[in-house]
């Protein structure tokens, strides 16, 4: 007698009739809490789930665990992920992320800024952090949090792990504030209430903060630097120039620009320089690039002024001929603002100085600019005299720079946001020109050159 339909179907579709492999396959593709949800379902999906090479790929993808410290720890994959979820679970979402973004960087400062290494703290514990909240009386973003159970800042040194500027008697080195530092700092007053500075310079006093809460018209974990409005009625209203819209943003992205070369290295220290690779030009054998950087410390939104400094790198090729050695006479500046107003700047040398260029030799030097709006750009070029040939001269083109401030808004201490028209403000013409000065190459504080 042929059994019913029904008991056919059910016989077929029995796990404990189905080969283990094609199961484990499956079970390979589930996240960590469809894997945790099938240990309930049935004896033997239990027993597949916890089969220890499905754990291998979510300890490598969540916790960035290793063979190598798999064999450290002696532990299986699944003990390890368990035991890591227990201690680190609030922060799953962003935890990779932000270990990868600490382990570069640590691999990238012990290559060409070793001392910086042993600035970085031990990470906090879960408790530290949950007593700052508490002292604080404000929630932590998560990613935050993650971040310093992952290294607790750095110690106040000199260099800053986040980044440094000079120029002329100006220096700033910005250090990543530990958590207690941090917490010391807290603000609530007008202008800047229920903000946590990240970043701290000794030698400016200049912070970095980030916003606990979406009050006085910031939004909520917004990082900026701010400045006084000195033009406000209210003597608490200041601008902020934004420098992220979240920490995980905020750090990664950094990191992400010093790892790759995008931030120079100069002295043992992350110089905060842009390069835009379009900013190149080779005349002949010699070759001009331009990275740039705005200063906020130094700017002003009202009245209008807005702070850039740029380094230039003239460098000769190492193939050109010995004949073709050169030196520096004099440099030519078109200036151009957001307006379309044109300033032009002609001067011998720069800063001060001379440069003799030959086959494989690189001159570098750091200057600055001004603008009345918060746009700008720059071109121009220097004229040289061969060594050899000592009638001919000739102009080498610097490549056309452009320099933008950050997104910036003013903050009102009644809580209402007053968005900024970027382009909007204006001088009397006396404070429209441009004032264009040479400083040597930044080391520590410089000597100025005018």
């Amino acid at each position: 007698m042929a059994a019913p339909p029904d008991a056919e179907v059910s016989s077929a579709l029995s796990l404990e009739l189905l080969p283990t492999d094609p199961l484990l396959l499956i079970l390979s593709f589930l996240d960590y809490r469809d894997l945790v949800s099938c240990c309930y379902l049935s004896q033997r999906l239990n027993q597949l789930s916890s089969h220890d090479p499905l754990w291998k790929r979510h300890c490598k993808k969540y916790w960035l665990i290793s063979e190598e410290e798999k064999n450290r720890r002696n532990q299986s994959w699944k003990a390890i992920f368990t035991s890591t979820y227990s201690d680190l679970g609030r922060y799953i979402h962003c935890y990779a992320t932000l270990k990868k973004a600490w382990d570069d960087l640590e691999k990238y400062l012990g290559q060409w800024c070793p001392r910086m290494i042993s600035s970085l703290k031990e990470s906090a514990r879960e408790e530290d952090l949950d007593a700052v909240e508490a002292q604080i009386r404000c929630k932590l973003p998560d990613d935050y949090r993650c971040s310093f159970r992952i290294h607790n800042g750095q110690k106040l040194v000199v260099p800053g792990l986040m980044g440094s500027m000079a120029l002329s008697n100006h220096y700033r080195s910005e250090d990543l504030l530990d958590i207690d530092t941090a917490a010391g700092g807290f603000q609530q007053r007008l202008g800047l209430k229920q903000c946590l500075p990240l970043t701290f310079c000794i030698h400016t006093g200049l912070s970095q903060y980030m916003a606990l809460e979406s009050v006085e018209g910031r939004n909520k974990y917004e990082i900026f630097y701010q400045c006084p409005d000195q033009m406000a009625r209210k003597p608490s209203t200041i601008v902020m120039f934004i420098t992220g819209t979240s920490y995980l943003e905020w750090f990664t992205s950094y990191v992400n620009e010093v790892v790759t070369g995008g931030y120079p290295i100069i002295r043992d220290q992350i110089f905060r320089y842009v390069h835009d690779k379009k900013c190149v030009a080779t005349t002949e054998d010699i070759t001009v690039s331009v990275s740039t950087s705005f200063l906020p410390e130094l700017s002003s939104v009202h009245p209008p002024h807005y702070f850039f400094t740029y380094r230039i790198r003239i460098e000769m090729s190492k193939d050109a001929l010995p004949e073709k050695t050169c030196q520096l006479d004099s440099r030519y500046w078109k200036i151009t603002n957001a307006k379309g107003d044109v300033d032009e700047v002609q001067g011998p040398g720069v800063v001060g100085e001379f440069p003799i260029i030959g086959p494989g030799k690189v001159y570098e030097y750091t200057s600055c600019t001004t603008f009345p709006t918060t746009s700008g750009y720059m071109e121009g070029y220097y004229t040289f005299h061969c060594l050899y040939y000592k009638d001919r001269f000739f102009n080498v083109t610097i490549p056309r720079f452009h320099m933008v401030c950050p997104a910036f808004k003013a903050t009102n201490p009644n809580e209402s946001a007053v968005d900024e028209d970027r382009d909007s403000t204006g001088t009397d013409d006396s404070r429209d020109r441009h004032r264009v000065l040479d400083f040597p190459a930044p080391s520590g504080c410089c000597s100025c050159h005018t």
